[in-house]
């Protein structure tokens, strides 16, 4: 696992946790600093940004993951329903392809969500280390 993965994994962990987004990148920056020297962040950060898609979709997918999902789980469960109800066997592959495109665009959200963590701490690093070397050449 690369230094970018795990940075994306760690973000990925903090989203777990109910608290706002300060109160992460907050968290995040002191095991960014740990895990990843000053120098490496900007490449990792170049890299990153590099691998975010820019199209319309994926910024909708990574703002709004749950609210596209939602019609591809309704679309499982009333596969699920109506393969159990009436009996037939191929209303289940409404079943299987809905809960798996559900999931999947759950997923993508969740990664693209990471990554934008991920981004958004190693920016507020940077704005933080700009920020002494002004104070540190005032004084």
């Amino acid at each position: 696992m690369d230094k970018a993965e795990k940075l994306i994994w760690t973000a990925e962990n903090e989203l777990t946790e109910y608290s706002t987004e300060a109160r992460k990148i907050e968290k995040l920056r002191r095991s960014f600093s740990l895990v990843v020297p000053y120098p490496e962040q900007k490449e990792i950060r170049r890299q990153i940004e590099t691998e975010m898609p820019k199209n319309f979709l994926a910024k909708l997918v990574e703002e709004n993951r749950q609210t596209v999902a939602l019609p591809f789980w309704g679309i499982g469960g009333l596969g699920l329903l109506f393969g159990i109800s009436s009996q037939q066997p191929l209303d289940f592959i409404a079943t299987v392809i809905g809960f798996y495109l559900a999931y999947q665009i759950q997923r993508m959200g969740w990664k693209l969500q990471a990554k934008r963590l991920v981004l958004k701490t190693l920016d507020a690093i940077e704005v933080n280390v700009q920020a002494e070397k002004v104070k540190t050449v005032t004084d």
